[in-house]
């Protein structure tokens, strides 16, 4: 028992130190780009969810073990949220990066994790402990510390976040919040595969998105850039396709982290990532590393710290009774009641729905 508690242990540290990783690449690269681009979000968005799509095929091309759904009009309909969803939380995601530092990127995102453990909450109809929420509260409030001015630094500050760039933040962490719950919710209908998963919400999500294109001028943008010698175009090309590689490993690696955690569990570590963000902001694009934001950083980071503690605290198996019977291994159904008893209150309404759809 105690050899599969740390496997478990290493597979979730493993998948949540990847999403961490990949997510850091994304957002500097992202960055760059935007900096040099900044009247291409949409076109520079669909151009990652194109590749992405089409590294999905080139990967089922070299191994069977990543497999493409079969395109059917029923699986779609019933995915169509969680593409919604997602495809909505890039652009205001994109948006949002456009118009801040990457090191404040964090504080206008600040309500993710707020929002997070409402939406799970409403959804499993079940309210977090009192712990959480007080770790939920530490780190949001490491979120807002970064945003009061810090009066020995007033004159150093660069120009403030546009109001827009701010109302832009916090629809993102609204619809990232529903995005973490629906994943749960849809893994069923692409037959429990993270991957189909990923193909249905970058297919769909590039079908969506095209259209705003046009709406925006963009093409037409992009022409009269490419008819100034100023521009640097390889910013944008070779940002396309990085950002387009690490998006695809994002994805997953995204699902796979919600997958073998919680939604909640994967938006702290999104926090501690956004800590360490602030730090390469200052290292890369030389943002301001103001009193406040270092105090940001500590406090976060102590918020997160005390979640992994409540965490293990709260899941921790209980002695075993003297008189307990042991049941034998391969029983399917006390597989699936310990591991029911063992997470977060948050899952056990999507678990016992995912039993339903897939009875081992």
């Amino acid at each position: 028992m105690d050899t599969k508690s740390m496997s478990q242990r290493t597979l979730v540290a493993g998948v949540v130190s990847f999403y961490m990783s990949a997510a850091l690449v994304m957002v500097f690269v992202n960055k760059a780009v935007l900096n040099g681009s900044p009247s291409l979000p949409l076109l520079f968005l669909l151009n990652q969810l194109v590749l992405a799509v089409i590294l999905l095929h080139g990967a089922a091309f070299v191994t069977p073990k990543v497999e493409i759904p079969q395109l059917k009009l029923e699986t779609a309909k019933k995915l169509l949220p969680v593409t919604f969803v997602n495809v909505s939380g890039l652009v205001f995601n994109i948006l949002c990066l456009r118009g801040v530092e990457a090191s404040y990127f964090q504080i206008a995102r600040g309500l993710v994790l707020p929002l997070t453990i409402g939406v799970s909450s409403a959804h499993s109809r079940s309210i977090p402990s009192v712990r959480v929420l007080l770790a939920a509260f530490i780190v949001t409030f490491g979120f807002f510390i970064g945003v009061a001015p810090d009066a020995a630094t007033t004159q150093q500050l660069r120009e403030a976040p546009s109001q827009l760039s701010i109302f832009y933040g916090v629809l993102s962490s609204l619809f990232i919040a529903i995005h973490a719950v629906l994943i749960k919710i849809s893994l069923p209908y692409a037959g429990n595969s993270t991957i189909q998963l990923a193909y249905w919400q970058n297919l769909g999500s590039a079908i969506l998105l095209a259209p705003f294109i046009f709406f925006q001028g963009e093409l037409s943008e992009l022409s009269e850039l490419y008819r100034n010698p100023e521009w640097n175009s390889k910013i944008f090309v070779w940002g396309s396709l990085v950002t387009g590689v690490f998006g695809f490993l994002l994805c997953v690696a995204g699902l796979l982290s919600i997958k073998v955690t919680s939604p909640v569990t994967h938006m702290f570590s999104s926090a501690a990532r956004s800590a360490i963000q602030t730090l390469l902001g200052v290292w890369l694009f030389n943002d301001l590393l103001s009193r406040n934001r270092i105090a940001s950083i500590l406090v976060i980071a102590a918020g997160t710290m005390y979640y992994t503690w409540v965490k293990s605290v709260e899941t921790a198996p209980p002695p075993p009774s003297p008189r307990a019977v042991r049941l034998p291994s391969d029983d399917v159904e006390a597989s699936a009641a310990d591991r029911l008893s063992r997470i977060g209150e948050d899952e056990m309404v999507d678990m016992q729905a995912e039993k339903k759809s897939h009875p081992a």
